[in-house]
């Protein structure tokens, strides 16, 4: 302890906290910070009470309580304890607490004004944790509002001192200089196509020949550790461990003390080695330059874990492993010059994490919206927005955003909301011990192997012997115990079921109770009961087989999941699905279990949607008509709806000629000719637009009691337009744009106004006998005469009837009478009686007549 660089601003830190409530501690490794200040705390006049030191480790926690209690020459659990979620040490002598951040959390919800409390000090809070950072922002109101007494202590080896300062009230920094032995950095690059584990076996075969001490290699997940290790089988000289967080305490702790017959370490670890450890004997350090950190996909609502490359703050941490007990050397995997590419800092969780333990936690501290509370960054408002909706889905809000009976049950549990809803509503159903098997299981990386299948790993962990393996089995019995489950007895008194099987089947419907299984981890174990409760958890991701090979499937959240289709999972219908990975278009199952459709009906029974559906295909012009029943985004089953309601087929049927356009309709020739006309005369009331405006309008009644757009009438169309238009309209129609033309020969003919050229009537020659001027229309505009003979064949298209007699008829005249000698063909027509008979004909009229 004497030689620790932290003893050299220890007394100034003291001092300051005599006086003030807040100070800042910026010491780099090993400089003893960790170990240090918190002993020294308990001596002060002022601390009567506990001190809590944070840690963002359940090992660091450990091996910090450890250390301390080591150096006081005491066991663990007297005057220095840790707690953690699956394993504590303390006792009524403790004065100083190690505990990880989510324990923290829990405690000072429980009790807002810390009794018995005197410090809290918050290591690594570099790190920028979700659960630092919030607790932080806790501490701080409870402070500012109830205990203005409490002492808080930020403590990091890269800590930005200025803003941490700021936050807690403008707080005095302290600077400790950290230990002077010389670190060498060797650069060694790395091939882009070489896989990590090749890389960094081969470094740590160099580091072991050109340097002295034991070596420490960072990788960024377990499976790279593996891999790794598998590739360094044979090297003599060396003890070889791995350091991870789902390894056995007993392993953990053999990585970080000193080998007992001072043989050479090899530590294959990941990030979870750049803070708060000493490991003896380290004095080399091989760094990937990779860490994997988890990413919240906000798209997709799941958390993924990414591989990308470490920050420089990270880096800088992990070469400091090398120096901390003498000289040093570090080989990085990459480049000098890209140092200064990395980034400077990890991002803070808060911006990329899930917030649904934030917001409720947030709601039961009575804060409405997270953001009111004192962050270095406040949560994103998107991120908020998302997490009430889902904590809404779990009954732990109500529509007043204030937590509700379940919420509050839910937040008492030290569990993420999904698991702690699965657990609450799994107890209700006689689950509870396989709940909490399976939050423990899902927590908890390892244990039970690595299969996919839940199932299988509960069957495996169930079975498997070891300190963890046990110590899991043993937080699954808390959790389970811990559950509270009022009833009322006979008489009407309140009181707790004895067993949960007892409230199987007294407090629950009777279509559930075949779920009813005695809370035995022997037992329960044939009726989808890990299923059930993964699928209370996760009721989005309630996944159907989508294809034969079981690759693709489809979940109620609407979202695609992917499948090794040579899994056992593979074959099964359905799964409830715990963990996906990926991209939202298709992220892969990473671990569910089988499920059978008449559980899924049963369980989400009043989630089940029945619809009656109405599809309206513009290839067709016409409306299917099928009822069908949904879980979320699946269908469950779909038929003909032959009583969909004849309006609501109506309504579809306006609806497609709205989204489609008005060419679905059977206009027929009279109906357009009519739009023709109108467009013609400047009436706009049934150009597309207007008739599209005013479709509600017109066209309900003309599609009542009928499915198909082509059932509609003609000639009703062709009234429906009418109405629109009106009288008024209608004759200032007739009078610019007439619909037929009427010949002095008397027979009539249809106008088309959309023939090119302009209005244009066809008739026989014949028929315009006796007329010297040339017909126009109401506005004066000449008609298109297109002139046929007897036979119909065009002889002649005129705008000028007059100048054509004169001129282009004496031709004309002289060819038809050779083809047509039965015809009157004048030399005069403008002043010949028309006709369109022979002359026979007109003969035998005058005779008759």
């Amino acid at each position: 302890m004497t030689s620790l660089p932290i003893l050299a601003v220890l007394p100034d830190l003291l001092d300051a906290l005599r006086s003030t409530s807040n100070a800042v501690l910026v010491a780099p490794p090993g400089a003893g910070k960790t170990t240090a200040v918190a002993p020294a705390l308990i001596e002060e006049d002022w601390c009567g009470g506990e001190v809590l030191l944070l840690s963002p480790r359940r090992l660091a926690a450990r091996a910090a309580a450890e250390r301390m209690a080591a150096l006081a020459g005491e066991p663990v659990g007297r005057t220095f304890g840790y707690a953690t979620r699956m394993d504590s040490k303390r006792s009524a002598a403790t004065r100083v607490t190690v505990l990880t951040e989510g324990i923290f959390i829990a405690r000072i919800q429980a009790d807002p004004e810390l009794a018995g409390v005197s410090a809290v000090l918050f290591d690594e809070v570099h790190e920028r944790s979700l659960d630092s950072d919030f607790g932080l922002a806790l501490a701080r109101d409870a402070q500012g509002a109830l205990r203005p007494d409490l002492r808080l202590l930020a403590m990091s080896a890269t800590l930005d001192g200025a803003r941490f300062s700021a936050l807690m009230g403008d707080a005095p920094v302290f600077e400790s200089e950290g230990r002077s032995h010389p670190l060498e950095l060797r650069h060694l690059g790395r091939a882009a196509e070489t896989r990590i584990e090749d890389s960094v076996a081969a470094a740590i075969r160099r580091a072991l020949g050109e340097a002295e001490g034991g070596v420490l290699a960072f990788l960024p997940g377990v499976a790279e550790i593996e891999r790794t290790a598998e590739r360094l089988e044979g090297v003599k000289g060396v003890r070889l461990h791995r350091l991870h967080g789902s390894m056995e305490p007993a392993a953990q702790r053999a990585a970080i003390a000193p080998e007992p017959d001072g043989a050479r370490k090899l530590v294959l670890a990941t990030s979870i080695a750049e803070t708060s450890l000493t490991l003896d004997g380290i004095r080399i350090v091989v760094d990937s330059g990779l860490a994997r950190r988890p990413r919240y996909d906000r798209a997709a609502g799941v958390t993924r874990l990414v591989t990308e490359r470490a920050s420089q703050a990270a880096v800088t941490q992990r070469a400091g492993r090398a120096g901390r007990q003498g000289p040093g050397v570090a080989y990085r995997l990459w480049e000098a010059a890209a140092t200064a590419g990395l980034p400077r800092f990890d991002p803070p969780e808060m911006l990329e994490a899930d917030l649904s333990a934030l917001v409720l936690d947030c709601a039961l501290w009575g804060v409405a919206d997270p953001r009111a509370l004192g962050w270095l960054d406040p949560p994103p408002e998107a991120a908020v927005a998302e997490a009430r909706a889902r904590l809404a889905v779990l009954d732990a809000l109500g529509e007043d955003g204030r937590p509700t009976d379940h919420g509050r049950a839910i937040a008492k549990l030290p569990l993420p909301p999904r698991l702690a809803h699965m657990l609450l509503r799994a107890g209700e159903m006689g689950l509870a011990h396989v709940a909490a098997e399976v939050a423990v299981l899902l927590g908890e990386r390892g244990l039970g192997g690595n299969d996919p299948d839940v199932e299988v790993r509960l069957r495996r962990w169930r079975s498997e012997r070891g300190r963890r393996a046990e110590a899991g089995r043993a937080l699954a019995r808390r959790w389970a115990r811990s559950l509270p489950l009022p009833f009322r007895g006979e008489g009407g008194e309140e009181g707790e079921y004895e067993s949960q099987s007892q409230l199987a089947f007294q407090a629950r419907p009777l279509s559930l109770r075949r779920f009813a299984a005695p809370p035995s981890p022997l037992k329960g174990r044939g009726l989808d009961a890990a299923a059930i409760c993964l699928a209370l958890a996760f009721p989005d991701r309630l996944s159907r087989r989508r294809d034969a090979s079981g690759e693709n499937w489809a979940s109620v959240g609407g979202r695609g999941y992917r499948l090794d289709p040579a899994s056992s999972l593979a074959r099964s219908e359905w799964l409830a699905v715990a963990e996906v990975q990926g991209a939202a278009s298709g992220a892969r199952i990473l671990s569910a279990a089988s499920i059978d459709a008449a559980t899924v009906e049963t369980l989400f029974a009043s989630r089940i949607e029945a619809r009656r559906t109405l599809a309206f295909d513009a290839k067709t012009g016409s409306v299917e008509a099928r009822r069908e029943r949904r879980l979320g985004a699946i269908r469950l089953s779909s038929g003909p709806d032959a009583d969909a309601d004849p309006e609501a087929v109506a309504a579809r049927l306006v609806e497609g000629v709205r989204e489609h356009g008005l060419d679905l309709l059977p206009w027929g020739e009279a109906a357009e000719a009519l739009r023709v006309r109108a467009r013609y005369a400047g009436e706009a009331a049934l150009e597309d637009a207007a008739l599209i405006d005013r479709l509600g309008e017109w066209l309900p009644p003309l599609v009542a009691g009928k499915r198909r757009l082509g059932d509609v009438d003609p000639a009703a169309l062709r009234q429906a337009l009418e109405n629109l238009l009106g009288w008024p309209a209608l004759q200032r129609i007739e009078q610019r744009a007439p619909a037929r033309f009427t010949s002095p020969a008397g027979t009539s003919h249809a106008i088309d106004y959309a023939a090119d050229g302009g209005p244009r009537v066809e008739l026989r020659v014949q028929a315009l006998f006796g007329l010297a001027e040339h017909p126009v229309l109401g506005d004066g505009t000449p008609l298109v005469l297109s002139l046929t003979s007897p036979a119909g064949r065009p002889i002649q298209t005129t705008r000028d009837l007059p100048g054509f007699w004169a001129g282009g008829w004496a031709a004309v005249a002289k060819e038809m009478r050779g083809r047509y000698p039965r015809h009157p063909w004048p030399d005069d027509p403008a002043s010949a009686a028309a006709t369109v008979r022979t002359k026979n004909a007109d003969a035998r009229r005058a005779r008759s007549g």
